[in-house]
């Protein structure tokens, strides 16, 4: 009988774990990304404030799978980070480069060109997985908030 229950116990954290994990591995796709950017981009134009603090929330909204999206100005200022708020404290950004050892790109630069001359885009550069120290190819997309100076973006590693 113990030996039942036990095994039962088991079955149960197995059964209960078992789509944490799985979930928590998923990757987000290239279509949620955009979709999650337009929805990031509607409620900043609806309501700004209410917009920068849903996107600064590490359990917000504009966090799911393995992404979130992330809010700048054109002047490469961070307004809205929910992994690393630290960020929205360094003023412009504009000197950061990617982790590339070949050719490091100014990735904030970047960004900025793409929604200031295209209003959105996709890019690549190395960065830093959250949780560890290996450089891995991002793809970012950029999305203008409608004819604001900011922009917001997402990411998935490969």
């Amino acid at each position: 009988m113990k030996s039942k229950v036990i095994y039962l116990a088991v079955l149960l954290q197995i059964l209960i774990l078992l789509p944490v994990v799985a979930l928590a591995e998923e990757d987000a796709t290239r279509p949620e990304i955009i979709e999650m950017c337009k929805k990031a981009e509607a409620l900043l134009l609806t309501n700004k404030e209410a917009g920068i603090a849903e996107i600064a929330k590490s359990d917000g909204q504009f966090v799911w799978k393995n992404t979130y999206v992330f809010l700048m100005d054109f002047e490469g200022n961070m307004l809205a980070h929910p992994m690393i708020p630290q960020l929205t404290e360094k003023g412009p950004l504009f000197h950061v480069t990617d982790k590339s050892k070949d050719k490091p790109k100014k990735i904030f630069v970047e960004f900025v060109n793409i929604a200031r001359n295209n209003g959105e885009g996709w890019t690549w550069y190395m960065w830093t997985k959250p949780n560890s120290r290996e450089a891995v190819d991002k793809f970012t997309y950029i999305r203008r908030v409608g004819f604001t100076d900011m922009l917001v973006g997402a990411g998935i590693y490969k």
